[in-house]
Formats: C-alpha cells, structure tokens, sequence
C-alpha cells in the first residue's frame, strides 16, 4: 500500500490503472474503500487514485498547522505533484468536495473536470455548525464515539429508512465504534471541526468553469439536502443530477447510478 509523507504525517492512498488520473475525495468519517464500486468500474479506463484523511484508514494523524479546507487541498497538491499528475478529474464527495472545489478554484490549470457530490461550499447553517460541534466535543471528551452518539452520527449518512441492519450500515458504525482515543482527539475531532468551521466560499463558485464541472447529490441526503446543490449549480452555471434512492452517501447507496453517471460525464472531458 503506498504512501507518501507530507508535513511530516504518512498520508495512505490507492494507485490503480492507466490513463488520465481521477482523484477521488470522500467523505468525513470514511476510508479510500467507499469508492470501491467506483474504482473497479473506472480504473480499467483511467488511472485512479483515492487517498485516506487524515487519521482515517490508514493514513498518518493530522499534520501539525492544518487548520483549514485550504490546507487539505494544498496537501493533495502535494500527492499529485509527488505522483507527477499534472490535470486531474477531481470526484469529491462531501469534505472531499469542500477541499477539491478549494483545489480547483486555487489551481484550475491542474483540474480537468470536478464532479462535486453531496457538498457545500456555503458556511455550515449555524444551528447545524453547532450541533455537530457538541457532538465533537461529547467525542473529544469520552475518547470514544459511544453508542449513544452512534446513533445519532451514523443515520446521517444514509437515505430515511435504511435498515440498520444492513452490512452498509453496520460496517460504519462498526468502524466508527473502533477508534482509538488518540485518533479521536489527534485528528477525527480536529478534521471535524475544520469542516464544520469551514467559511463561506459561494462568491467564489462563478470562477468555476461550467463546461467541466458537475453536480451530485443523493435525492434523500439529509445533511446535504439537494437545494444547496440546486443553489450551487444556479452560482456556477452548471448541470446537476439527482441520485435517486440514495442519502449522503450516494456513490454506494446507488453506485452503479453514480458509477454510470461518472463514466458518462469523464468520457466528455
């Protein structure tokens, strides 16, 4: 599994197939293995890569001074410069798209194509900014994401009504319930806070380029809902589409949808 030190952290990522790069950038509380589906469709076509956050998976704590979205976009320009990828398509999903879209509004010249999925690049609402907030702080000081805040945190991710049951729905919380003390505090906690701190960046979407730019969202996202990716298209002057039958994590609620609707829209580009 390769890796590549940046600000001093080993940050994890997958390197696979041939062709023109893709980056993929997932969500908050989630590895490079939730774009499973999207990797094995799309790497017979094109190199992709998918990289870990940090103190996520496998990667390294969060580099001392990360304190922003900006910080993240500026170290996977890093990653790419290290892998001599100079244009990428860049496919991020929830924080993934908070940061991708602030690595495409700094460095355009290296961004081929960006599809933004189920993400904002408004301010978090208040009222949202500071219930997630408490829960951070309710982690941060159990060292733990207990059952109680599982059960809240974990349903956000997914359409209404999923069964809780369901292998999707119990490797998360699964996974969620494993975290270290130290990877909690060091840098979950931490990454939380600089995503649901993030400021306001709508004034900067019209510097987008509409003909190589598409919006995602999952028709049932909760956290995300689609008027903020209607609002988003309307700023930047671009086509949107809706995920049916999926919540915020619409690549793998309906991957072979989103699948299909990436392969459609990169063969273009």
């Amino acid at each position: 599994m390769p890796f590549v030190t940046i600000e001093g952290e080993p940050l994890h990522y997958i390197d696979q197939g041939t062709g023109p790069a893709v980056l993929l950038a997932g969500s908050y509380l989630w590895d490079h293995t939730m774009w499973a589906p999207q990797i094995a469709a799309l790497s017979p076509h094109y190199r992709v890569i998918a990289l870990d956050l940090w103190g996520h998976g496998e990667s390294g704590a969060l580099p001392q001074g990360t304190a922003s979205l900006n910080d993240l976009a500026r170290q996977a320009l890093a990653l790419l410069d290290h892998l001599g990828i100079e244009r990428v398509a860049l496919v991020g999903l929830s924080v993934g798209g908070m940061w991708g879209a602030r690595l495409a509004l700094s460095h355009p010249q290296r961004i081929s194509a960006l599809v933004l999925m189920d993400t904002y690049l408004g301010a978090e609402p208040e009222a949202t900014r500071q219930y997630y907030f408490s829960l951070l702080n309710q982690i941060e000081e159990a060292g733990a994401i207990t059952p109680q805040v599982l059960d809240i945190v974990v349903p956000i991710f997914f359409r209404p009504g999923i069964d809780p049951q369901s292998a999707l729905y119990r490797q998360l919380r699964d996974s969620l319930a494993s975290l270290p003390a130290e990877r909690l505090r060091k840098s979950i906690v931490p990454m939380g806070r600089i995503t649901f701190g993030r400021e306001d960046r709508l004034a900067c979407l019209n510097q987008l380029n509409p003909d190589t730019t598409l919006l995602m969202c999952g028709e049932q996202d909760t956290p995300r809902p689609p008027s903020e990716t209607m609002e988003m298209a309307e700023l930047i002057g671009c086509p949107y589409q809706w995920v049916p039958e999926a919540g915020h994590i619409s690549n793998l609620e309906n991957p072979q949808f989103v699948t299909e609707a990436l392969l459609a829209f990169l063969a273009n580009r």
